[in-house]
């Protein structure tokens, strides 16, 4: 089967007034259709880097990046880019907020905007659709940028640090609300973040990148023995400190 994405040596280095900075060398990884990465690392070592190779908003220094089977060019449409900060508008209802990549993109069509009516009802969020962003709690103010991210049906979902933002308890019911969205609409997501254990209880393989210029220091599929899985149910396993300590045991050697 042709992965949803391949990269290839992957290697992207800045020019500066004091020379030459390599953010990233020589990174290569496959990931699957429908599956969902973890990427974790030092600050500082090119995870965000990474995704914006991903997205076609920068290009590389060296090596290639495929999705589905097909090189790279730029903006690709079949990925969809979601940020630590949810952006939403303040003038603009949640309904019309979840409008903006359609409005975008000049796919407003009839069958677009009754899609994502569907997603508002399907997340519970139809009734706040004539709500301000300012009235919603973060949590729900997450779902609304995923459905935004949604409405335009990209194939593959980008998350930088995209929950770091709320506070710990509702980032927890928050992990569980969006991958439970992803997995019900097929999609494959790429996640970076510098929660350790956020990483591990969301991911099916986790990476572990070094300090700058980074690297793959760590690849690890991770599974665990339970019906239904979600975030919360796999940080209560008996297996998940085991996952932990091992990528705390590879950051710390590279951090110290």
């Amino acid at each position: 089967m042709i992965p949803a994405v391949k990269i290839e040596g992957i290697s992207k280095c800045y020019h500066t007034p004091d020379g030459e900075i390599c953010a990233l060398k020589d990174i290569s990884f496959e990931v699957r259709k429908g599956e969902f990465i973890g990427i974790v690392g030092p600050s500082g070592c090119g995870k965000s880097t990474l995704l914006s190779l991903i997205a076609g908003l920068l290009q590389p220094s060296e090596g290639k990046i495929f999705i589905f089977g097909e090189p790279l060019k730029g903006v690709n449409p079949k990925i969809g880019y979601m940020l630590q900060s949810d952006s939403l508008f303040e003038w603009r209802s949640i309904f019309r907020n979840t409008l903006l990549g359609l409005e975008i993109q000049n796919q407003l069509s009839s069958r677009n905007i009754q899609a994502v009516e569907q997603l508002l009802t399907k997340y519970g969020l139809s009734a706040f659709r004539d709500h301000r962003p300012s009235q919603l709690s973060g949590g729900m103010r997450q779902r609304v940028a995923l459905i935004r991210t949604l409405a335009v049906n990209p194939d593959i979902l980008l998350l930088d640090e995209a929950f770091s933002a709320l506070d710990y308890q509702t980032r927890l019911a928050v992990n569980d609300d969006i991958y439970n969205i992803i997995k019900k609409e097929g999609k494959t997501a790429i996640m970076v973040t510098h929660d350790i254990a956020e990483a591990i209880s969301m991911s099916e393989r986790l990476y572990v990148i070094s300090k700058r210029p980074g690297s793959i220091k760590l690849a690890m599929d991770i599974h665990f023995d339970i019906e239904q899985r979600t975030p919360l149910k796999s940080r209560e396993t008996p297996g998940f400190q085991r996952y932990f300590n091992q990528v705390w045991k590879e950051l710390d050697i590279h951090v110290s």
